[in-house]
């Protein structure tokens, strides 16, 4: 079981690059990580590609181990791009260890408390507005927004999230201010952008019915008193949950008990440390956690630690079926979930690239019970789309 080889692939996926971590014991048994370049600063493959080495020869069973050791030589600089590759690697050990075990990855957690996952359809019509050639039918008005309600209620989600758009001076586009898209550091809510929200809203909401709930993604696009303005703009909207983002813990539990609808955030934070003082702030109703970014044991920390404030947990998910599918085990074995994120829309070539395709059946998706994650990249498929030149996330 011990490290031989580690190696990071990286294939075109439209409008970014997905990106894995190989992992190859002695033993000749391949474990797979999934990490992301393309949500956060680059470089993310040349950390992981300068911490391999320190792996080599170490047991895939010991992955506890090889997280603490590799986390004392980084803890001057613990978080970002440190954490993400340690998750990697951690990811990879886990895949590795219950493949040479000859048990699925829940096993390794605890074992699993649910048999299917319950989802939500994350980026509904905001991937369709964005990248309209790879995600159909393209979106170019408010009808179209309503198309994509239409379509979540036939598939039968019980939730659909969208994020914050401006309409009706030409082609839509997605408000993404707390990124620098545009570029509006003041992140001020003023009522043009909440009467185009609202209308957003609106379409999303006739067309999805009333056995659809929806979710809004408000993401870093305010500070504390827009962030109020624009939940109280939204007081008639009955949603699953407001999502936001914010590294202020006082801050978010202000903004909390000013909201009609349960809040969900923290998609962006690493470890019990960093989670800590929001739970102990009661800021959030559900803690939304990153596993790809964490990696799942420590994810699993994570949650145990929400549990303990009673707050249900979430997992972030927006990458490739890889990614899907270890958020899948994450969740089987965590008892205080709530919903898992999964994007509905694909590419046209998703299902080539894995040997496995997460299919959703009454609103979840089943927990495979093959060795592993249940899912691994194709490599020649992957390398028969070469990764694009990076743009990131906004294609910056």
């Amino acid at each position: 079981m011990r490290i031989k080889h580690i190696e990071t692939l990286a294939c075109d996926a439209g409008w970014r690059n997905y990106h894995f971590l190989k992992l190859t014991t002695e033993d000749g048994v391949v474990g797979w990580a999934e990490y992301d370049e393309a949500f956060g600063p680059p470089g993310l493959t040349g950390v992981i590609e300068k911490l391999a080495p320190r792996l080599i020869g170490k047991s895939v069973a010991d992955h506890e181990v090889i997280f603490s050791q590799l986390a004392s030589t980084l803890r001057p600089a613990p978080y970002g791009l440190s954490a993400e590759a340690l998750g990697a690697f951690e990811n990879a050990c886990l895949d590795a260890k219950a493949k040479t075990l000859g048990v699925p990855c829940y096993q390794l957690l605890g074992g699993k408390h649910r048999d299917s996952v319950p989802v939500y359809w994350s980026h509904c019509a905001t991937w369709r507005i964005n990248h309209p050639d790879f995600y159909k039918p393209a979106i170019v008005d408010l009808d179209g927004v309503k198309k994509a309600g239409e379509d979540a209620r036939e598939l039968g989600v019980s939730a659909a999230k969208t994020n914050l758009f401006i309409h009706g001076d030409g082609k839509p586009r997605q408000w993404m201010a707390g990124f620098g898209a545009p570029y509006a550091p003041s992140l001020n809510i003023d009522k043009p952008l909440i009467r185009n929200v609202r209308a957003h809203l609106e379409a999303l909401r006739d067309g999805a019915g009333p056995d659809v709930q929806l979710l809004v993604d408000l993401n870093f696009n305010a500070r504390t008193e827009g962030y109020v303005n624009i939940i109280q703009a939204l007081k008639d909207f009955d949603f699953f949950w407001i999502e936001l983002d914010s590294y202020n813990p006082e801050a978010l539990a202000y903004i909390r008990q000013r909201s009609h609808a349960p809040l969900a955030a923290c998609e962006t934070l690493f470890g019990v440390r960093q989670f800590l003082p929001y739970l102990q702030a009661q800021s959030m109703d559900v803690g939304i956690i990153d596993a790809v970014w964490n990696g799942v044991w420590q994810s699993m920390k994570v949650a145990a630690a929400a549990e303990a404030f009673d707050v249900n947990i979430a997992p972030h998910n927006f990458y490739s079926h890889q990614a899907t599918m270890m958020n899948v085990h994450f969740a089987a074995a965590t008892p205080n979930l709530r919903v898992m994120e999964h994007d509905i829309d694909r590419l046209p070539w998703d299902a080539e690239l894995f040997t496995h395709v997460p299919v959703v059946k009454n609103g979840a998706i089943a927990v495979p019970d093959t060795p592993g994650w249940g899912c691994d990249p194709i490599e020649e498929a992957l390398r028969a789309r070469p990764a694009r030149k990076p743009g990131g996330y906004l294609g910056l």
